[in-house]
């Protein structure tokens, strides 16, 4: 019998109180608050989110492409809006950067931000857009009102560099342990991770996130053998050994478009698409929490809480932009 999801609500904020809000030597922000634009900019929230649903109404795809623009900005320099920059002479920024290739939304932010500077000049970070309409995009695919909160008063940082994408972004490829360092070096622990991964439950893949599964897995001509075989097998015909990267594949078979704890079962049935999704099983806490999250309620609650949690960190900020994708 699963738990109540106030049971579990309960033990989130007890283990969030308990274990203290930073770790890793990671600052995160104490001075973000959800009545930032209260008096600066009344309408801000509103207009994001007006922005935002539109976008998300004509092209449901929208809504994973602008939540993993909050996942990359955030973990990198933390959440100040640097994914947002362009590349200049002599700098490669994030965008451009292997990790950051398939990102999109970037055009739905930039509509955003010119309402935004009609109504409120240079009173809304870009960094607190990408929050807002990451959340705003997934709460309205899943059919509510606010999924969870965003305390906002982040500022907008003047550094993107290609390099640092590739230093802090997992990778589709990696293992737990990989994984695990790379969420803690955030100030993120194992049940962050297991609720963050659980955003593959929407959105979709090119072929080169995970080819190398289907065929040189350790460099030998040889498949995953963690991956269902018969799921392997849709992926090659999907994925052939020449294929064209301009396919992609459903991150979580037949539920791409819905927000819920569907992703956790096609894990556990080793049907996760990336070698990151199967590696949640290597590890014992992180395999409970994968079967623990299986139920809906206790999946929103865990990922309304940890994408907080990520959201508040700090970030080298220190403007508002005018344009989000170059400094003032």
């Amino acid at each position: 019998m699963r738990p109540s999801f106030s049971v579990v609500l309960a033990t989130i904020l007890v283990a969030a109180t308990t274990a203290g809000v930073c770790s890793a030597g990671v600052e995160l922000s104490p001075e973000l608050n959800e009545s930032s634009y209260l008096l600066s900019c009344p309408s801000a929230e509103q207009i994001v989110k007006e922005v935002t649903q539109a976008a998300v109404q004509r092209n449901p795809a929208v809504a994973p492409k602008l939540l993993r623009l909050h996942f990359h900005d955030c973990f990198v320099r933390g959440c100040d809006g640097s994914i947002l920059l362009n590349s200049t002479p002599g700098n490669k920024a994030e965008k451009d950067a292997p990790p950051s290739l398939t990102l999109g939304g970037y055009e739905i932010i930039d509509e955003i931000k010119t309402k935004l500077e009609e109504r409120c000049p240079q009173v809304v970070s870009c960094a607190d857009i990408v929050a807002l309409a990451a959340r705003d995009a997934v709460s309205f695919l899943h059919g509510s009102y606010s999924l969870w909160p965003v305390p906002t008063g982040r500022k907008d940082g003047r550094i993107s560099r290609a390099e640092e994408a590739v230093a802090n972004i997992p990778s589709p490829f990696s293992d737990f342990a990989t994984l695990r360092r790379r969420f803690q070096s955030k100030g993120l622990d194992v049940v962050d991770l297991v609720a963050l991964s659980g955003a593959h439950t929407i959105g979709v893949s090119h072929c080169e996130s995970f080819a190398k599964r289907l065929y040189n897995f350790t460099g030998k001509g040889d498949a995953d053998p963690s991956l269902d075989k018969r799921y392997a097998d849709f992926l090659r015909r999907k994925c052939p050994p020449k294929f064209n990267n301009g396919v992609t594949v459903e991150m979580d078979p037949n539920s791409s478009l819905s927000f819920d704890s569907h992703y956790y079962q096609v894990v556990e049935q080793h049907m996760g698409l990336f070698r990151s999704d199967a590696a949640l099983l290597e590890d014992s806490t992180s395999a409970w929490l994968v079967d623990f999250m299986r139920n809906d309620d206790v999946f929103l609650a865990k990922f309304a809480h940890s994408v907080v949690k990520m959201g508040r960190i700090a970030g080298d900020g220190v403007e508002i932009r005018k344009h989000c994708w170059v400094v003032n």
